[in-house]
Formats: structure tokens, C-alpha cells, sequence
């Protein structure tokens, strides 16, 4: 029960406080009585020195009510400063940086961004300087310097990465347990195209410690510019086991698709794609899917491919090459042009400038075109001076638009250097052809087409230096099965393949003759003999064969003598006979 008589609630609410502070009401007078000054609340009271007069005391009721409040309202507080800071800590999970999160994608096998990988290279930039005998942060920091030259094209950055790498290894030799350093070195030989290279640092890593995975990854890419498939596809599969996930995928659809299992690198890529999370990682597998739809000559669904990875991860330039490969498919030229000019402005690959080069050509536009080859030629030059060997690259463009036998002698360099790839292989066939040494230049275009990968370009080669050396029925079936993979797959040399296959027309009735078993010999006819008893064996004579006459002696001259037939020439004997006779 109360003991007081329940008030208004609103009697006993303080007012808000104003900006300004506490004004008196606007009708009072200075030193008035705020009880008889009309407007003025009756219940604030005057202030008296230093206190004021204390409000009526609350009934029981409010404060039981208040209690309650008070209590809850303690409870969230204390939860919410046990949530935030407990003990004194903050046990919160902390969002990672670009430096962290680069890290993270270099432990776990996978591509950093840009960006990400830019914050990695400055820490330790600044943490070596003042720990210059840091050996793991030396390897970081060079294997970063590789990833970076490789993502932008800036082959300076490799020089970079040589220096750190031989730093980390002098402050921590390789056989004391320094392996990373190792690995970053056969990611630079890999980047430079020094495939042996790369194949020694990796297998050294492997041989002290089989369980490192970082090692296969460049391991793979060693073996397959060497044309290794067996060693490319065992260190796959040992990566496979080590190192679960996303990054096995990628490598495993890259195996299938050099392969020319085509189904089955789709479908390990796509489920690649549907894992992956991090953005850069995802731009890489929604890229490699690009690909692959581009090599099936399905250029919408590449253009899609590569606008999802742009959109995941705007840095990913290579897939605005990619895209740009597939406009031009879809004879979206103008488009085309203009996403060669941006991807040549933030990643200018060789490989790129030769692409725009041909693209200008194929437009007529003559002019364009040699400039885009000064271009390349002087990519080449930067490459070569960063000791990078873009020797394929090179070739291609001499054999179609320069100097054939210099083609062939750059391409002759890297056989001897072990770089057996198909792509090599169908490089150097198709210069020798070019070279007019088409037989010599058939046994490496076939060897290209052998290994089994889908690549219009190689089919096409082949099916060329076939109709060069008349073997017309394989010559079709090769140009046919390159416009058969992609039908739109040079600017330039599309157009030259199906005028290839017009020239040669259709198969003769009942297939290629060079395809057609001699006839089998006819036999001669036997006599037929009487029913009867068997006669008795007789012995064996051998038949009688007609003895051949000899050649009559040419008859002397005379005025009535036919002339001798052109059809039917004198035999050696007969002329030496004749000749004998002859005064």
C-alpha cells in the first residue's frame, strides 16, 4: 500500500535541458517568486545557497518500479561491458589488413590482390631495412617482387626479386632449413621462361623435404614448359594431396585442359569458381572458366566469364584481354580495340601487343598495325634486357610477319633448351613451313596436335604444311576440326582457313584417294575338270612357259623401212646389238 498519494508522473519529470543552459520562463521577472509568477511551474522550487529543496519522496509503487528498471538496465550494461571489453581485453575477432590478408592468400596457395600485395611488398620493405638479417622476410619479400612483375608486367621487378632471394639465402642458406628462398627462385626462373632452371631449385626443394607444398605449384609450371606431361601430372596430384581446396582444383582444371580433356577441366573449374572467396582468388577462377569457353568457341559465354572476374576483382587486366579476344569473335570490333588499348596500358604483355597487331591488320588498318609491332618489338627489347625469354612470342611474329629463319632459329634455341611444350612444338613446325622446309616443319606441327589439347591454331597449322604436301585428306580433316573447335579464332588466320578447306572441295565418292586400299589382285581362272575318278598323282613338271622371242635386229636402213615407234623404245641390248652391226 502506498504511503503517499499517487502523483502525476508528468508533476515529477525534470525539463530537458536547453543548449544553452536554464532560462527562466520568458514572461518572468528577475527575482521574482517562480511560484506566484504566472506561467511559471509550481513544482520547481527556488534554490536556496548551494541546494535545492528535495522533490516529494517517491511512493512504493515507483520505487519498486525503479528497482526493477534499474536492475535491468544494470544487467545490459555489464553484458554489453563484458562483450566489449572482458577482463580488460578486446577478444573480438580483428578484420585483417591488405598485409594480412596477402599473407594469408600466400599461405594458402592462392592469388593476393593487387593492392593486397602492394602493402605486402612496403612492410617488408621497412621491416628488412631494420632486420637485415631476416631470411624468411627476405624470401617474402622477393617471392612478392615475382608475383608482382608477373601480375603487371613490369619485368624490373624481377631484378628486384633476384637480389632478395640471394639476400634471404646468404643470411640463411637453403640446406639450413632456408627452402622458401628456394621455391621463390624457381618462381622467378619460371617467370623469366628458364623452365630447366626452375625444374633444378624446385626438385632440390623436393628432395630435402618431399611434404613442402608451396614447391609443386612451380614445379607443375616447370614440367609443362618443358613439355613434361607425366612429371606435370605427378606433381599435380602430389599437390592435390598436400594442399586441399581451391588451389588444387585450379591446377587439376589446368592439367585437364592441357590435356584436352575438356569436359573434365569444366567441370573442376567451375567447381573451383563456386568455392572460391577470397576476390582475387575467385577473378582467377572465373578467368580460367573464361578460357575455356573461349577455346570452345563460345564467345558470349567468355565475355561473361571475364566481366564477372572484372567485376570481382577490377585489377585482374588479363581478363580484359580475354575479353577483348572474344569481342572480336563476336565482330564487336570497335570494342575490341578499345580493351586492348586499356589492358596494353596497365599490362603490356607481348603476347597482347602481337594480338592488337593482328586485329589492326585484319581491320586494314595498315598503319595501326606497324605501330603496334614497333610496340611489341620493343617489349622484346625490355624482356630481353630484364632476362626474360619471350623467344615464342618473337617467333610468331617473325614467321607471319618477318623473318621466317629467324624464327626458326629462336625456336631451334629453346628445343635444345628442353622447352618441348606444344606450344614450342607448334611454333617451330609452323616457321620451318613458313621457312619452305614443310616436311621437316610436319613432324613437329604433328607432335603439337598429339599431345591433345584443343587449340584451334595448332590444328590449323598442321592442316596448312598437310595441303603443302599434297596430303590433301588429312590437310581437310585438320582445317575442318580448327573451325570445327573455334571458328573465330584469328583475326587473320580464321579467314585463311576456311579458304584453305574451299580450295581443296569436297572428298572424292568413298573418301580421300590416298585413304583407298590398293584392289586386291584378281585371280586367274582355273579349268574346270570332269567328274571321275582321282587320277594319279604325276610327277611335278614346271609349266611351260612360253620362251620370249628375241628381239628382232633393227633392219638397215632403207628408203621403204617405217620410221621406229616412240611408243614401244628399243631395249638396251637391241641398241648395243644395232650398234654393233653398224659400220
Amino acid at each position: 500500500m502506498d504511503v503517499m498519494p499517487q502523483q502525476d508522473p508528468e508533476s515529477r519529470r525534470p525539463s530537458q535541458p536547453s543548449p544553452e543552459g536554464p532560462r527562466p520562463p520568458h514572461d518572468a521577472t528577475p527575482g521574482a517568486d517562480p511560484r506566484t509568477t504566472p506561467g511559471a511551474d509550481p513544482y520547481v522550487m527556488p534554490a536556496e545557497g548551494a541546494t535545492a529543496v528535495p522533490p516529494p519522496p517517491p511512493t512504493l509503487r515507483t520505487t519498486l518500479r525503479r528497482a526493477a528498471f534499474g536492475a535491468v538496465a544494470a544487467g545490459v550494461l555489464l553484458a554489453g561491458a563484458l562483450v566489449a571489453v572482458p577482463d580488460g581485453k578486446d577478444d573480438r575477432p580483428k578484420e585483417p589488413g591488405p598485409v594480412e590478408r596477402a599473407e594469408a592468400a600466400a599461405t594458402a596457395g592462392s592469388p593476393a590482390s593487387l593492392s593486397d600485395l602492394t602493402a605486402l611488398i612496403g612492410d617488408r620493405q621497412k621491416w628488412v631495412e631494420a632486420h637485415p638479417a631476416d631470411a624468411p622476410s627476405w624470401a617474402t619479400l622477393g617471392s612478392a617482387y615475382v608475383e608482382w612483375g608477373r601480375r603487371s608486367a613490369d619485368a624490373a621487378y624481377f631484378g628486384r626479386a633476384e637480389e632478395a632471394l640471394k639476400r634471404s639465402l646468404e643470411a640463411r642458406p637453403g640446406e639450413r632449413g632456408n627452402g622458401e628462398a628456394w621455391v621463390g627462385m624457381a618462381a622467378l626462373a619460371n617467370a623469366r621462361h628458364d623452365f630447366l632452371a626452375a625444374k633444378r631449385w624446385g626438385e632440390t626443394v623436393r628432395k630435402q623435404d618431399p611434404k613442402t607444398w608451396s614447391v609443386y605449384p612451380v614445379l607443375i609450371d616447370a614440367y609443362t614448359g618443358l613439355g613434361d606431361v607425366k612429371a606435370a601430372t605427378e606433381a599435380t596430384e602430389k599437390f592435390g594431396e598436400l594442399r586441399k581446396g581451391v588451389p588444387a582444383l585450379a591446377r587439376t582444371a589446368d592439367l585437364y585442359r592441357g590435356q584436352g580433356w575438356r569436359e573434365d577441366a569444366l567441370a573442376t573449374a567451375r567447381e573451383a569458381a563456386d568455392r572460391a572467396t577470397a576476390p582475387a582468388e575467385k577473378a582467377e577462377a572465373l578467368h580460367r572458366l573464361g578460357e575455356l569457353a573461349w577455346e570452345r568457341g563460345e564467345p558470349e559465354e567468355a565475355v561473361a566469364q571475364f566481366d564477372a572476374a572484372l567485376r570481382t576483382d577490377a585489377g585482374h587486366h588479363a581478363s580484359l584481354a580475354g575479353k577483348a579476344r572474344a569481342l572480336v569473335a563476336l565482330d564487336r570490333t570497335d570494342e575490341a580495340v578499345a580493351a586492348y588499348q586499356s589492358v596494353m596500358s596497365k599490362l603490356p604483355r607481348p603476347a597482347y601487343a602481337l594480338e592488337l597487331g593482328e586485329l589492326y591488320a585484319s581491320l586494314e588498318l595498315d598503319g595501326d598495325a606497324r605501330s603496334q609491332y614497333g610496340k611489341l618489338a620493343e617489349l622484346l627489347e625490355q624482356a630481353k634486357a630484364a632476362g626474360v625469354d619471350e623467344s615464342v612470342v618473337q617467333a610468331r611474329y617473325e614467321s607471319d610477319h618477318g623473318d621466317p629463319a629467324a624464327a626458326v632459329e629462336l625456336l631451334r634455341g629453346q628445343w635444345k633448351k628442353q622447352h618441348r611444350s606444344a606450344a614450342v612444338a607448334d611454333a617451330l613446325g609452323w616457321a620451318l613451313h613458313r621457312a619452305g622446309k614443310s616436311e621437316e616443319g610436319l613432324e613437329y606441327a604433328r607432335q603439337a596436335v598429339d599431345t591433345g589439347v584443343r587449340n584451334a591454331s595448332y590444328a590449323y597449322h598442321l592442316g596448312v604444311i598437310e595441303r603443302e604436301l599434297a596430303q590433301y585428306g588429312p590437310a581437310r580433316r585438320h582445317l575442318e576440326e580448327a573451325l570445327r573447335t573455334n571458328p573465330a579464332f584469328s583475326p587473320l588466320d580464321a579467314p585463311k582457313a576456311r579458304e584453305a578447306l574451299e580450295t581443296l572441295g569436297e572428298p572424292p565418292p568413298g573418301g580421300p584417294g590416298d585413304m583407298q586400299p590398293p584392289p586386291p589382285p584378281v585371280p586367274s581362272p582355273e579349268p574346270k575338270r570332269e567328274a571321275g575318278p582321282e587320277p594319279k598323282p604325276e610327277p611335278k613338271k614346271e609349266p611351260k612357259r612360253e620362251s620370249p622371242k628375241p628381239e628382232a635386229p633393227a633392219p638397215a636402213p632403207s628408203q621403204t623401212a617405217p620410221a621406229p615407234s616412240k611408243a614401244a623404245p628399243s631395249s638396251p641390248a637391241a641398241v648395243e646389238a644395232d650398234s654393233s652391226k653398224s659400220p
